[in-house]
């Protein structure tokens, strides 16, 4: 029976129009909705009063004796992404369906819209630039709030990310370290964002801001300083095997990108990148890596032109997590740079390892 969920609506994804097309018709039916947080405090300093946090959930929960959830996993997304991406066959078909990994008859599945991202709020919906300016910190503590207060879940089996959502898991580990029995970290590094992870982010965010056109957030039409910012997140996130196997020629490769590029420009707002990217900026987990108690299963893949292996910064890492493994994913046909961490067909072996080490 569903459970009475206070201020959250909740209504069928297969009447959604944006993920009808993507959602794997072999897998389970996702069930989405809203959490509002009737006043959110963040960082900063600012207040936003109704807070709207979007979410998607599979299966329901289960609680022991004393009425603690013990099947739940919330799996968080990446920059400028969204729960969504994980209701496509290449995620959900691999995952979630009958004796599979995490089959959703047995956990309770949670992928939340990130602050700014999907259907949570964001600048777009009309603050635009005072719309307050996140950081990670504040995206993980609405999870937190999402979790406890909208689902009533006080426990998670696994928490999972990719990208941005790999640097939120580390920072769960840290700043809740008794919620989860286990994480499995997707495409990160566990240090500042510095480097070159640094700058090209901040060139994106210039691309954006130094536009005539950007008009300090109150643009009429999209600034072209976008398909410039767009441009670097092409180049970044891609895979050098891939491109050249499936682009050899120079007409292909124009063909794909002036594709790829108008997609994106269509589905993208300027304020809301920008805020995006620019909330990278309080992270940093190096600290405190040795005080993780749970165990961690960190992988990353060696195409991965965000998290370069030959930094050697995950093998220094992992040596002060207590209960810590990283894999390298060696590059292969099937491997895809970055967006590596989508594809559990690739390294759902080493979900299965995670889930019998944290097992109790």
């Amino acid at each position: 029976m569903m459970p009475k969920l206070p201020l959250i609506t909740l209504y069928c994804a297969a009447a959604l129009m944006t993920t009808a097309a993507v959602a794997d018709p072999g897998a389970p039916t996702p069930v989405e909705g809203d959490y509002i947080a009737p006043e959110f405090h963040f960082q900063s300093g600012e207040l936003l009063h109704d807070l709207r946090l979007h979410y998607t959930t599979y299966g329901w929960p289960q609680r022991d004796a004393a009425g603690h959830v013990t099947n739940a996993v919330m799996i968080i997304h990446g920059t400028g992404g969204s729960g969504q991406q994980f209701t496509q066959a290449k995620f959900a078909g691999v995952l979630f369906g009958p004796g599979q990994l995490l089959d959703a008859s047995r956990y309770y599945i949670i992928l939340p819209d990130d602050i700014g991202h999907g259907r949570s709020s964001k600048p777009s919906d009309g603050l635009r630039m005072r719309f307050p300016r996140y950081d990670y910190t504040d995206m993980v503590a609405a999870q937190h709030l999402l979790l406890t207060d909208g689902l009533k879940v006080d426990h998670l089996r696994l928490v999972m990310g990719t990208s941005m959502g790999c640097m939120q898991s580390w920072m769960w580990l840290e700043t809740y370290p008794k919620f989860s029995d286990a994480a499995m970290p997707l495409a990160c590094l566990t240090v500042q964002i510095a480097g070159r992870n640094r700058m090209w982010r901040k060139m994106l965010m210039d691309d954006i801001t130094s536009d005539p056109e950007w008009k300090h957030g109150d643009y009429s039409g999209e600034p072209h300083g976008l398909t410039a910012a767009l441009d670097m997140l092409a180049m970044v996130g891609s895979s050098p095997l891939e491109m050249q196997t499936d682009y050899p020629t120079a007409a292909l490769a124009d063909a794909d990108l002036s594709s790829w590029l108008k997609e994106r420009l269509a589905k993208t707002d300027a304020n809301d990148l920008l805020y995006q990217v620019d909330s990278s900026r309080d992270y940093d987990p190096s600290a405190s890596l040795n005080k993780i108690e749970v165990p961690v299963m960190w992988i990353n893949s060696a195409d991965d032109q965000v998290n370069p292996p030959e930094l050697d910064i995950a093998e220094q890492a992992i040596k002060k997590v207590k209960h810590g493994k990283f894999v390298l994913l060696p590059i292969t046909a099937e491997t895809r740079g970055h967006g590596t961490h989508t594809l559990p067909a690739i390294w759902k072996g080493y979900l299965a390892e995670l889930l019998v080490e944290s097992a109790h």
